[in-house]
């Protein structure tokens, strides 16, 4: 990954140094390429199914109320609140407060954990990768978090004593998590529970991405992170507790995510719509900008092991549903460049 520029400021000191508005971070029209207002007036997606993850482990057939739920969340929504997950409220809240701890750091502090131009992993804001892309309103620490001998601890703050063992043991419990999801997902379709497990190979990765969005004085114009579908296989998302942002885009409009404070917001990425050859969508997905208030939130992302070819499993294959897509490794690479580019990602590997 090579750079095109990497001289802009970190959206936080744009906001309290006072500059003016760069042209980069307006939003633009995807069909004309001109600046265009951003519609925040959408509904409140109410009926974004809730799963409860102690029913998912006593459940042993397609046919459970649980498991058909996990289906029709990940075939109409795409995502689910996932509630019962085994994590103290407080303990989420501990985690809530290191994000917030790192990213009220003063400026030096912050820029010793600052993310270099050929690496994603440490913190800083979007890779500017094109002339001319649009830039999100948000600053980021992206850190690999398994397997442990991928840790780059120089990226890792240090000015919490218990930053690393907090974010090992929050690491830990999503990995549990993880696997009994995909292990519920596989079962949600009849499949054996590895089916899709096998597919992440030996060695998945985990990677934590803190994002801070400082408040924007233009919030129909400023976008928190522009539409896409993550390029991995789950995502496992701990909102702001108070803030609203997230919207999910469904039947061609727009819907705000509510917020359960304790809940866990979990969202299929384009590597799980390959394995189940198009059966589970990947989710289209933005963040709003709030033009008096920050916002917190904390992103898993839990993807195969790049080494590890994956493809539709072949009993999702038939007359009736065709391979849709292509074999693939390292899919997280070739989405990254598309995303940039505000292309589709997933049309690299359809047939």
């Amino acid at each position: 990954m090579t750079e095109f520029s990497s001289t802009t400021k970190p959206v936080q000191e744009l906001v309290e140094d006072g500059d003016e508005l760069p042209q980069s971070y307006i939003w633009r029209s995807d069909n004309t390429g001109d600046y265009a207002a951003i519609d925040s007036s959408v509904p409140l997606a109410t009926e974004i199914p809730v799963v409860d993850v102690s029913l998912l482990v006593s459940s042993s057939s397609a046919m459970d109320p649980e498991l058909l739920k996990l289906r029709s969340a990940l075939t109409s929504w795409r995502c689910f609140q996932l509630v019962n997950h085994g994590i103290e409220s407080s303990f989420l809240d501990q985690v809530r407060k290191l994000s917030r701890e790192f990213f009220h750091l003063s400026k030096g502090e912050k820029q010793k954990y600052a993310r270099p131009s050929d690496s994603i992993e440490g913190y800083g804001k979007d890779s500017i990768l094109y002339e001319n892309q649009l830039l999100d309103w948000v600053d980021r620490l992206y850190l690999t978090v398994h397997p442990q001998d991928q840790q780059e601890l120089k990226y890792w703050p240090e000015n919490s004593i218990s930053f690393r063992d907090m974010l090992n043991e929050y690491t830990a419990k999503l990995r549990q998590i993880k696997e009994q999801l995909l292990k519920s997902m596989a079962m949600s379709l009849s499949l054996p529970e590895d089916s899709f497990l096998k597919q992440f190979g030996e060695r998945p990765t985990m990677a934590v991405r803190f994002n801070y969005y400082p408040p924007c004085a233009r919030p129909d114009s400023v976008i928190g992170i522009k539409p896409h579908t993550d390029g991995l296989g789950i995502t496992i998302l701990l909102q702001d507790e108070q803030v609203e942002g997230l919207q999910l885009h469904k039947d061609n409009q727009w819907f705000r995510v509510p917020i359960m404070p304790h809940a866990l917001v979990v969202n299929i990425g384009d590597q799980l719509e390959i394995m189940s050859n198009g059966i589970f969508k990947s989710l289209l997905h933005r963040v709003l900008t709030n033009s008096t208030r920050e916002r917190n939130t904390l992103a898993m992302f839990c993807a195969p092991d790049p080494k590890q070819e994956i493809g539709p499993v072949e009993e999702l294959v038939n007359e009736k549903r065709p391979r849709a897509f292509k074999n693939i490794k390292n899919y997280g690479e070739t989405h990254f460049y598309y995303y940039q580019q505000g292309k589709s990602p997933l049309d690299a590997v359809r047939i």
